[in-house]
């Protein structure tokens, strides 16, 4: 009696494990399937926050930083100028105011001899030799300034021609053809060779010519062409 009692509590033992062992399996895949899931979310939220800050961020435009050659402005193309006018342009081309051979040069660095004052003097101009009475004539365009009769060099006319420039005739022998204010013209005759020139009485007749220069002689020769 006992034997058989003892099979039905067996078989409901096996039963109750089978079961145990059922829902034991059950519970370990759900289990599984659970983190499975975990892990599949959380390795998409990796994925996106990696994604996120692998996106480029906006390049920023960075303006050119100007360079010397951007800021040196190029030069303007210059603008030619028309040659100044020389001063030698501007002097009247003199004529030589008598005919005749120049026998005493201009020197005022060097003392020259002096026949009649017997002595070596400097000499401000040219001694033109002619016979007497030979026409002078204004060496270039100009005005009568001074018509006087000089101490030392006897009747004397000058005439002023612009930019600082005097010819001066000396040894003359009349003041009677031109007047102070007079405008001569170049060859005009202005007076003839005389020998008034008192420091000069010994020498044979000639015109005594200057040129200044804003007061200071120069050697006339350099005007005459």
């Amino acid at each position: 009696m006992r034997l058989n009692n003892k099979k039905p509590n067996d078989r409901v033992a096996v039963a109750l494990v089978l079961c145990f062992c059922v829902v034991a399996i059950a519970s370990i895949f759900t289990m599984r399937s659970n983190f499975s899931q975990f892990d599949l979310d959380h390795d998409d939220k990796i994925n996106i926050a990696q994604e996120e800050q692998q996106e480029p961020e906006e390049q920023k435009v960075i303006e050119p930083v100007p360079t010397v050659d951007s800021t040196v402005k190029k030069p303007e193309p210059a603008v030619e100028k028309p040659p100044a006018k020389s001063q030698k342009s501007a002097t009247p081309a003199f004529t030589i105011p008598v005919a005749g051979e120049v026998s005493k040069e201009f020197s005022v660095e060097i003392p020259i001899y002096s026949l009649t004052l017997d002595q070596y003097i400097i000499h401000s101009g040219i001694d033109i030799q002619a016979p007497a009475d030979t026409p002078v004539m204004a060496a270039a365009d100009g005005t009568v300034t001074k018509v006087y009769n000089d101490d030392k060099l006897g009747i004397t006319i000058e005439i002023a021609h612009g930019n600082g420039l005097v010819t001066k005739y000396s040894n003359l022998s009349t003041t009677k053809m031109v007047e102070e204010g007079d405008v001569v013209e170049k060859g005009q005759v202005i007076s003839g060779i005389g020998s008034s020139a008192l420091f000069e009485s010994l020498e044979a007749p000639h015109l005594h010519f200057e040129v200044l220069k804003d007061g200071v002689a120069i050697d006339p020769r350099s005007f005459i062409k």
